[in-house]
C-alpha cells in the first residue's frame, strides 16, 4: 500500500535502521493512541512525491552528557548525510518536546501546537517555542600550531577544538576570546566564521570560528578540561587520517571539517 504519511522509527530518541542502514519509518498506525507527533516537513526525494513525515515524543527526554552514549555515536556515523541532517533535527524537536511538558510561566500542562512546532499553556495560554543554543567552537593558531583539548570525562587521546555556550549580551568574537582564555588562559585575537553546524545534544547551534593567539603558554582550567596541547599541522593532518598522535573527532562532528579547513586553506 502506498501510504500518505510515515512515522520515523524511534527507540525514545535512538533511531532504527533498516536493512540499507538508512533510517526505519513506519506509518502512522505505528503510533499509539495518545501519542503527540511532530510534523517533520514533506518529502520530495525521488522515491516519494510529497509524503508527510512525522515522528512521536517520547516519554522522556535526554539530559545526559552528550559522550554518555557511544551506540549513539557510533550509528550516527553510518548514516548517509541527509539521513543525518534530518535525524538530528527530529531528535531536537522531539526532545524539546518531551522536556517542555509544563510551562515555565505557571507550571500548567503544556499541550502541542502548530504541527508540533510550538506548545500552549492550557492554564494560562503562554505559547512556548523550540530553542536552540549558539555554542562556538573554535580553532586557535599559534605560529603554525593548533590548539585542540580533550574535555572531562572523554576516552584517552581524543582531542578537539575548544567550544563554550554564547552568553546573553555577548557576540561571537566575544564567547570565542572569553571562553579560550577561560579555559586555556590564552589570549585571542583576529576571531573569524568558518562554518556552522546544528548539532542535537539537545539542540545547539555550533558557529565554527578560527583565531590566533600570541602567546602559547597555557593555564588550564581543570574544572572543564583534562588536557590542552599544541600540534603542528603535519600532527593534525595525521591524526585526521587515523594515524596520529591523538584520535581526531568524526567526520560528522565540525571540528573535523574545521581541521581540514584549517589543513588546506
Amino acid at each position: 500500500m502506498n501510504w500518505k504519511a510515515r512515522l520515523l522509527v524511534l527507540d525514545g530518541l535512538m533511531p532504527a535502521l533498516d536493512e540499507t542502514n538508512r533510517l526505519a519509518w513506519g506509518t502512522l498506525a505505528d503510533a499509539s493512541e495518545d501519542a503527540e507527533l511532530v510534523f517533520l516537513g514533506l518529502d520530495y526525494s525521488e522515491s516519494e512525491s510529497g509524503k508527510a513525515c512525522f515522528a512521536a515524543v517520547p516519554q522522556r527526554g535526554d539530559a545526559s552528557p552528550r559522550m554518555a552514549n557511544p551506540q549513539l555515536w557510533s550509528l550516527m556515523a553510518t548514516l548517509a548525510p541527509d539521513d543525518l541532517a534530518l535525524y538530528g533535527g527530529a531528535r531536537s524537536i522531539v526532545d524539546w518536546h518531551a522536556r517542555h511538558r509544563f510551562c515555565a510561566q505557571c507550571g500548567g500542562d503544556t499541550k502541542l501546537a502548530k504541527g508540533g512546532w510550538q506548545r500552549d499553556c492550557t492554564a494560562c495560554g503562554t505559547s512556548h517555542f523550540p530553542r536552540t543554543d549558539p555554542v562556538t567552537i573554535m580553532l586557535v593558531e599559534y605560529d603554525g600550531k593548533l590548539m585542540l583539548g580533550r574535555g572531562l570525562g572523554w576516552p584517552e587521546g581524543s582531542f578537539s577544538a575548544l567550544a563554550g555556550f554564547v552568553e546573553p549580551g555577548e557576540s561571537i568574537e566575544e564567547a570565542v576570546a572569553r571562553e579560550v582564555l577561560e579555559e586555556s588562559g590564552v589570549k585571542v585575537r583576529d576571531v573569524s566564521y568558518v562554518a556552522s553546524q546544528p548539532w542535537p545534544f539537545p539542540s545547539q547551534l555550533m558557529i565554527g570560528c578560527h583565531s590566533y593567539a600570541d602567546d602559547d603558554r597555557l593555564t588550564i582550567d581543570e574544572t572543564e578540561m583534562a588536557e590542552i596541547n599544541w600540534y603542528a599541522r603535519d600532527e593534525v593532518k595525521a591524526a585526521l587520517a587515523g594515524d596520529g598522535p591523538f584520535r581526531a573527532p568524526p567526520p560528522h562532528a565540525i571540528a573535523h571539517h574545521l581541521m581540514h579547513w584549517w589543513i588546506h586553506r
